[in-house]
């Protein structure tokens, strides 16, 4: 089966716009591709690792940092708001069986220390839609490597 979003003209209406609502957040481009390479590593969807390394090193990201992204707390190359927004996009990410909060409140506080409230909806956003993406991806088997230049 194709992408469920390109089947239905509407879904992909709705994620435009939600698209562009991160976009307006003012949350750098870079961090985006950052944290949603993080979150396709963590649900093992091949087209989102593919395409967000693929996309971070149009963008100028070293191989050092690219490659690091999977052992980002024990790499060198990030400043503590990009460790911060990982962190974040690993707890959004691993919701399964919850019995705890999802975001623990020093993990929030850290958070929200280091992004205005305009760039965390930002950051929310765009980790919850790549976890759209990747169980979309997912669930229709869509293969890695089709990323158009």
């Amino acid at each position: 089966m194709t992408n469920p979003a390109y089947v239905l003209p509407s879904a992909m209406e709705g994620v435009g716009g939600l698209l562009q609502a991160v976009n307006e957040g003012g949350l750098a481009h870079e961090l985006q591709e950052l944290v949603a390479l993080r979150a396709s590593q963590i649900n093992g969807c091949g087209v989102g690792v593919h395409g967000h390394v693929h996309n971070l090193a149009r963008a100028g990201e070293s191989a050092e940092r690219i490659s690091a992204v999977a052992a980002w707390r024990d790499a060198p190359f990030f400043t503590a708001a990009e460790r911060a927004a990982l962190d974040l996009t690993e707890h959004v990410t691993r919701l399964a069986d919850r019995s705890a909060p999802s975001v623990p409140d020093a993990l929030w506080d850290e958070v929200a220390a280091r992004f205005d409230e305009r760039r965390l909806a930002a950051l929310i956003l765009v980790i919850s839609l790549e976890n759209l993406f990747n169980r979309m991806s997912t669930t229709v088997r869509e293969p890695a490597g089709l990323t158009p230049d």
